[in-house]
């Protein structure tokens, strides 16, 4: 059964706020601690299944991806998940997940904003330290009323922060990657240049998601643009700052202070920051709040459930969600699409140069890019290792085949109908399917050619001309070979011109039977071919 492990829980509130113990697997396992050595978390790790990843603090890199044979699902309690390798989870089938539409976590991070810009302006910790020892008013404070507050990256959690500082009657300021001057004026800000923000800010907040373009965004170049007597705040990642161009500027007095929820390595244990005093330090307590914290469990948990129970799959990143809802629709969808990919892939000798899908009917008014990844999976499979419904579509991509999908809303001779169009550099090859009234599914077309087979594990695919004797000649011959013959399904263009007989067999055929069959001067095509039916 599958193994559930929950990384970096430090204060076991993920634990707590969802019911895991309900899910049906083995085990779940609860892990309180980061491991950074990779060696160290291979072996932790290879066992599960599905892991869930706590606000990123574990690091999963290509070279650990590969080692973890048994991983099929990752779910980040978290809206991006900049730890994970996306190229090699798509590149290995590995799903990834995060969790969205959780109001309560974007509010605690922004509370939390708030809560450093006053404590870094008033020097409250300085204080409450410097009483504590005895003392009595050591320092004034400075007000923020008519100051300038800076904000990095105005998206959700930049426009709360800007709410607040609207409230604190603040001049703000933004400037973001895809902020324009229409944008920050509709949400209480002026939009000025990047060079601005940091010259205007007397506090500057950052609110940017951490990625390979704003990864080292802010040096010492900014720092030399900034007031003196200004203040940084990061809430965002701790990658964004360059460390020690901070600690320099703090130093060089370049500012007067920075408070830090988030840093360059986590969990931050040591760090030089942490001996300056008009330095303010959290431990990535941003989305720390119990509700958010209930919420984002709830979510995650249910993600795994609907992935074990049904294979559904929300708030994906790296493949087509499928909703819980929508999961046991689409299920025998997934069947017939499998099907229809396997069939074609099992027959193409030659390099494929594109795939079409057709969706007609029912089907067509379905979430189909779930359907078409498992096409492609399908296809795939026999000359791909390892692919899913998560990197097929990378796959295709890699190999140059176009990929196109149709959506009909004709009805034609069956009420749902799946056409799947294979075509390489000598030819193109079409077989369709649907679905009958118990969910079965029967292949239905081939090269153009009706006939209805029930897909079953063991089959024999024969092309043929239409004569006199190929039915006998192929059950004397498989008669001869042992094989029991369960179905045989027929079809043919027209008398006497092209034929095809899919036959379903209670063996796997051996090569010398095989071989024997091709012999057959009737007989343009044979292959054996292997579904998965469970």
């Amino acid at each position: 059964m599958t193994r559930i492990a929950i990384l970096d829980d430090y204060l076991h509130l993920v634990e707590g706020a969802a019911d895991w113990a309900s899910l049906p697997v083995e085990s779940i396992d609860i892990f309180d601690n980061t491991i950074l050595d990779q060696d160290a978390l291979i072996e932790r790790l290879a066992p599960f299944e599905v892991i869930v990843t706590t606000r990123e603090r574990t690091r999963f890199p290509a070279e650990v991806l590969e080692r973890l044979p048994n991983l099929k699902l990752i779910a980040g309690t978290g809206a991006r998940q900049a730890n994970i390798d996306m190229d090699a989870a798509n590149r290995l089938g590995i799903t990834v997940c995060i969790t969205q539409n959780v109001p309560s976590r974007g509010n605690s991070t922004s509370e939390l904003t708030w809560a450093l810009i006053l404590a870094v302006t008033r020097h409250i910790a300085i204080e409450d330290r410097q009483m504590r020892e005895g003392e009595w008013q050591t320092r004034v404070a400075e007000g923020i009323g008519g100051k300038t507050l800076g904000i990095l990256g105005m998206g959700r959690l930049g426009t709360l922060v800007a709410g607040y500082g609207k409230a604190f009657d603040m001049d703000v300021i933004a400037w973001g990657p895809t902020l324009d001057e229409e944008r920050a004026a509709a949400n209480g800000a002026t939009y000025v240049s990047w060079d601005e923000l940091f010259s205007q800010s007397d506090v500057l907040s950052i609110h940017v998601p951490l990625t390979d373009l704003s990864r080292g965004w802010v040096t010492a170049k900014e720092f030399g643009l900034m007031k003196p007597t200004s203040y940084l705040v990061n809430t965002s990642r701790g990658p964004i700052v360059e460390e020690q161009a901070l600690l320099n500027a703090l130093r060089n007095d370049e500012i007067a202070g920075a408070a830090l929820d988030v840093f360059a390595v986590e969990p931050a244990k040591e760090n030089a920051l942490f001996g300056m005093e008009q330095v303010i330090v959290t431990p990535h307590l941003g989305a720390s709040t119990t509700e958010a914290q209930e919420k984002v469990a709830q979510q995650v948990a249910e993600q795994a459930a609907d992935f074990l129970l049904s294979g559904a799959v929300s708030n994906a990143i790296n493949m087509p969600s499928i909703t819980a809802e929508e999961a046991p629709l689409l299920q025998p969808y997934m069947a017939l699409a499998d099907y229809l990919g396997s069939f074609a892939g099992q027959l193409t000798r030659s390099g494929i140069t594109a795939v079409g899908i057709e969706y007609e009917g029912h089907v067509a008014d379905l979430n189909t890019r779930p359907l078409t990844a498992v096409v492609l999976a399908g296809l795939m499979r026999p000359m791909v290792d390892s692919v899913n419904a998560v990197n097929a579509p990378v796959v295709a991509q890699q190999r140059n085949i176009a990929v196109s999908e149709t959506r009909h809303d004709r009805r034609g001779d069956y009420p749902t109908c799946m056409r799947v169009t294979v075509t390489t550099d000598r030819r193109s090859r079409e077989v369709a399917g649907t679905l009958f009234a118990d969910d079965r599914a029967r292949i239905v077309s081939i090269k153009g050619i009706r006939m209805d087979a029930e897909p079953t594990p063991h089959m024999l695919y024969i092309a043929n001309s239409d004569v006199p004797g190929i039915i006998g000649f192929l059950g004397n011959t498989l008669g001869e070979a042992g094989v029991n013959i369960a179905t045989f399904a027929l079809g043919r263009a027209e008398a006497g011109g092209d034929a095809i007989a899919l036959i379903s067999i209670d063996q796997a055929l051996d090569a010398a039977t095989l071989a024997a069959i091709r012999a057959h001067e009737g007989i343009s095509q044979a292959a054996s071919l292997r579904f998965d039916t469970d």
